[in-house]
C-alpha cells in the first residue's frame, strides 16, 4: 500500500511536516474541504491522530500535517537528519480496514558522518516487562559460547 518516508528538517521539527503530492490518494477522502484527519499507530502502538491540509488556493496543494505533529515530534524527540515513514497496510490476521502507521528512525553518525538508522529505542518494550513474563529480549540474542577449559583439568 501506499507509503512515503523522508529525512526530518527543521521546518518539520519546528512547524509541520510537508509532504509528498501522492501520499494525498492513500489518505481518506477531503470531501470537499483542504483538511482531513486520520490516525496513524506508531511502533508502540500507540494512536496519533492527525490533521492533513493543503493550500486553499493556488495550482500546488502542498500537503502538510500540522495537527497532531508537533506534539508527535516532541514526545519522539526528532531531530534534524531522522527519518520519519508514514505507510499504509492491512491486518493481515484479522482482516481488518487498512490503517496507517508512523515509524520513526534515529540518524546514526561515527565521527560525524552518517552511517545509517535504527528504529527507535522506545519501540523497545521496557526490561522489567520481560523480567515479569520470563521472556527474553526480542532484539537481544545471547551468543552461546562453551566453556573455556579449565587450567586444572588433566
Amino acid at each position: 500500500m501506499a507509503s512515503f518516508s523522508k529525512k526530518i528538517t527543521k521546518t518539520d521539527t519546528e512547524k509541520r511536516l510537508s509532504m509528498p503530492m501522492k501520499f494525498l490518494e492513500s489518505l481518506p477522502p477531503f470531501q470537499g474541504g483542504h483538511a482531513v484527519e486520520f490516525q496513524a499507530k506508531d511502533e508502540n502502538a500507540e494512536v496519533w491522530t492527525f490533521q492533513c491540509s493543503t493550500r486553499k488556493k493556488g495550482r500546488y496543494k502542498k500537503p502538510v500535517l500540522s495537527k497532531g505533529w508537533l506534539a508527535f515530534a516532541s514526545r519522539k524527540k526528532l531531530k534534524v537528519g531522522d527519518r520519519i515513514e508514514f505507510y499504509r497496510a492491512r491486518n493481515q490476521t484479522t482482516d481488518e480496514s487498512p490503517f496507517y502507521g508512523v515509524r520513526v528512525e534515529r540518524e546514526i553518525k561515527l565521527l560525524g558522518s552518517r552511517i545509517g538508522y535504527s528504529p527507535l529505542l522506545s519501540a523497545i518494550k521496557p526490561f522489567s516487562d520481560f523480567i515479569s513474563h520470563e521472556s527474553r529480549l526480542p532484539c537481544f540474542r545471547p551468543v552461546q559460547t562453551p566453556d573455556p577449559p579449565s587450567p586444572f583439568s588433566f
